[in-house]
C-alpha cells in the first residue's frame, strides 16, 4: 500500500471527508487530494511535505513518524542513495571507448579483395583452355566412310601436323568454316601466310581452297560446322574451346 492510499483509508476510518480534512489542517483541499494521489509536486518540497504530513497525522489519529517514514522512502529526493543518483547522471557507467575503422585499413582491405579476385579471374581464364582430341572424315574408294586421328594443341603451342587428307577430284584441300550456333573468331593459315583472320558471325561461312595444307585457328569451336573436300568434320571442340588445327592432303 503506497502512502496516499494508507492517507486515504486513514481518513474515511476516522470519518472525515477531504473538505473537512481541509478545514481542520488549513491544506487546501486540491492539494490534499494529489497528496492522497501519491502526488507531492505542489507540494513545495520535502520540508513543506513533510509538515502537511504531521498535520494530517495528528487530525486523522495516525502516528507521524509512520507517514513521514513512508514518504522517505517512497517521495523524498533527500534520502535517495548516492548510488542511485549517480547511476541517473551516468557517473557510474563505465566509459566505453568508441572504435572507429581506420581509412588505412579499408583502403589495404580492398587492394587484397581486389586482388584476390583478379587472380580468380585468371585462374578460371586459364583453366577454360583445354585440348580435346577430334577426329574428321574422309572419303575412300568403298561407300564406308573412315575417321583419321587428329591432332590438336592449345593456342599458346605451335601447330601440330595435324591430319593427312585425301585431296578432291582437283587435288586440292577445300574447307569451309560456317558459323552455326553462334561467333567465332578465326585464323586460316595457307602456304605461311594467313588469308584471314578475324570474326565469324553466326550465319556467316567462308570457303578456302589450298593446294597442300591449310591450319586454322577457332576460339569457339563448339559452334562452327566445318566441311572438307564436301565431307561434314565432327566438331573440333566445345563451345569457347580453343582449337588449332592443319590439314595437309597426302
Amino acid at each position: 500500500m503506497s502512502l496516499g492510499e494508507f492517507l486515504q483509508g486513514a481518513r474515511e476510518s476516522a470519518g472525515l471527508s477531504i473538505d473537512e480534512l481541509a478545514e481542520r489542517t488549513s491544506i487546501r483541499a486540491g492539494l490534499l487530494r494529489e497528496i492522497e494521489k501519491d502526488n507531492f509536486v505542489h507540494c513545495g518540497g520535502d520540508t513543506y511535505a513533510r509538515g502537511h504530513l504531521r498535520n494530517i497525522a495528528a487530525v486523522i489519529s495516525v502516528d507521524a513518524q509512520t507517514l513521514i517514514d513512508l514518504y522517505n522512502n517512497e517521495h523524498s529526493s533527500e534520502v535517495r542513495k548516492i548510488h542511485d543518483m549517480l547511476v541517473e547522471n551516468n557517473v557510474t557507467r563505465i566509459p566505453t571507448e568508441r572504435k572507429t575503422v581506420s581509412w588505412k585499413s579499408l583502403a589495404i582491405a580492398s587492394i587484397v579483395l581486389l586482388a584476390v579476385i583478379a587472380g580468380g579471374q585468371i585462374i578460371i581464364s586459364n583453366s577454360k583452355t583445354t585440348v580435346s582430341p577430334a577426329t574428321i572424315s574422309s572419303p575412300t574408294p568403298s561407300t564406308t566412310p573412315s575417321s583419321a586421328a587428329t591432332d590438336e594443341e592449345s593456342p599458346s603451342a605451335a601447330p601440330s601436323q595435324g591430319s593427312d587428307v585425301v585431296p578432291s577430284a582437283s587435288g586440292d584441300l577445300n574447307l569451309t568454316i560456317s558459323a552455326t550456333r553462334g561467333n567465332s573468331n578465326i585464323d586460316v593459315v595457307i602456304g605461311g601466310a594467313s588469308l584471314y583472320k578475324g570474326p565469324l558471325f553466326q550465319g556467316e561461312t567462308k570457303s578456302f581452297t589450298a593446294p597442300n595444307s591449310i591450319s586454322i585457328y577457332l576460339s569457339n569451336a563448339g559452334d562452327l560446322d566445318l566441311t572438307l573436300n564436301g565431307e561434314k568434320i565432327a566438331p573440333l571442340g566445345a563451345r569457347n574451346e580453343e582449337i588449332r588445327k592443319t590439314f595437309r592432303s597426302k
